[in-house]
């Protein structure tokens, strides 16, 4: 199971006052099982015990998620040889993030990462088939699909699959049927497929600071080039209330219309920009 502080803290306090079974969350929030807290340790149904030390770990590095069973207690963390950056699961109370660097790939102030993926949906309205250019956790395959017909998934880097396999918000990404995963460079990969391919393109890159390339003209143009006629982009790009922001959306803006879009308007409440071909 996955484990962190928010799931282990009320187990730490429920100890102190006492209490000698309570209903736990695991898995980052998406179950809950009934333990029995010993001096040894936090019982599991399955006879596994949990030791008081591991939890203490878990609770005193609020900024990871950790794997454990039988195997003992491990940190969901790959150090990516593709980015030379570690990689990692981060806590949130709910859906967790993926950080490189410490850098969270997605919004967690003021939202969390599931709501923050359902505002880009809202955006892009998938239907048909969707290019998502930047896998992450999978969470914008997983939310286009209720509404796609076919979802083409892309990850750059390895160690951010790895990770995806290891989150239980993620696990339905590799098992569903109108979803296929791509690990590849999505600026290589993009200019294998025909023209009018898909009908959404669903472009949520990191920051500029780690994939210029997926800011540039000539990416753009392909983006154009495999859109059906009246196929649509949803860009994210970040909060427009941010001066960066701000003129990072001027930029990509005018790069989107020389790259042939002809209308390009605001999602503000999902970050980023609508481009209609």
């Amino acid at each position: 199971m996955v484990l962190s502080h928010y799931e282990l803290q009320p187990v730490n306090e429920a100890r102190r006052s006492g209490i000698r079974e309570i209903s736990i969350r695991v898995d980052l929030g998406r179950a809950s099982v009934r333990v029995h807290l010993t001096p040894c340790g936090i019982e599991f149904p399955s006879g596994l015990c949990l030791s008081w030390e591991e939890v203490e770990e878990i609770i005193t590095h609020p900024n990871v998620c950790f794997r454990w069973d039988e195997r003992g207690l491990q940190r969901l963390q790959r150090f990516s040889f593709t980015t030379g950056r570690l990689v990692s699961l981060y806590p949130t109370g709910g859906a967790p993030t993926i950080t490189l660097s410490g850098i969270p790939m997605h919004r967690i102030q003021g939202t969390d990462p599931w709501k923050d993926t359902l505002a880009k949906i809202r955006a892009a309205r998938p239907r048909g088939k969707i290019l998502d250019t930047c896998m992450g956790l999978g969470y914008t395959a997983l939310a286009a699909a209720r509404t796609a017909d076919f979802v083409l998934t892309v990850e750059l880097d390895p160690a951010v699959i790895d990770i995806a396999r290891e989150n239980p918000w993620s696990v339905e990404v590799f098992h569903h049927e109108r979803i296929h995963i791509v690990q590849a460079d999505v600026g290589e990969l993009i200019t294998t497929f025909p023209p009018q391919t898909f009908s959404v393109v669903i472009h949520d890159p990191p920051m500029f600071a780690l994939a210029g390339n997926l800011y540039s003209l000539e990416f753009y143009r392909e983006l154009h080039r495999v859109l059906t006629s009246r196929g649509r982009l949803f860009h994210y790009i970040g909060n427009p209330e941010g001066k960066m922001a701000r003129n990072l959306t001027r930029s990509v803006s005018r790069r989107l219309r020389q790259a042939g879009f002809r209308k390009i308007i605001p999602a503000r409440q999902a970050f980023g920009v609508i481009a209609s071909k």
